[in-house]
């Protein structure tokens, strides 16, 4: 009877390792530093939008569900304000899975900025987000140059000397090219 049982716990473990080793390895998540991922998410009306190229964004995932993301829309809704004419672009993506849930929230708090829809957290994995609120800081060249976790008071005079930092780069010069005198 042991015999069995042994054999057959033999068997399940084998059959489980053989699955654990025959998964997908899971994507890499951006970092700072590294290139920010180009997703496709649908807007509240359904029209389909991509990561703004040559432009600062701030891309922001969360959800109407999470505490630290209620909190911190009023000061990102401030931020994009101020710095929209000169080239901050928002974008909040939320994982939220109801949008209807998703529309009320954002009439209510009347965000001024882009709000995207990823129901599935397909882009939010592929930015290896699990956290919420989690935020990305996207140069005009596409490089994170930011990641923050939880929420931000985003007109903190640190946060604002950061963003102004990066909107007073050259959007011409390309990573690993010189900028001439």
């Amino acid at each position: 009877m042991l015999t069995r049982w042994l054999t057959v716990i033999g068997i399940v473990a084998m059959v489980g390792a053989g699955a654990w080793l025959g998964l997908p390895e899971a994507k890499k998540s951006v970092s700072e530093g590294g290139v920010a991922a180009p997703y496709s998410l649908p807007d509240l009306k359904g029209v389909m939008h991509s990561l703004p190229e040559g432009e600062v964004v701030l891309l922001n995932f969360w959800a109407t569900w999470c505490p630290p993301c209620r909190k911190e829309m009023p000061s990102m809704a401030e931020l994009h304000r101020k710095y929209a004419a000169k080239g901050l672009t928002v974008v909040a993506i939320s994982v939220d899975r109801d949008v209807d849930d998703l529309s009320a929230f954002v009439r209510e708090y009347k965000l001024p900025f882009q709000v995207l829809h990823d129901a599935e957290s397909k882009t939010s994995h592929s930015y290896g987000v699990f956290r919420y609120p989690e935020t990305f800081l996207i140069d005009r060249q596409g490089q994170v140059r930011y990641h923050l976790v939880g929420a931000v008071e985003w007109m903190s005079e640190s946060i604002t000397k950061g963003v102004e930092g990066l909107l007073n780069e050259s959007g011409t010069n390309k990573p690993g090219t010189e900028q001439k005198s």
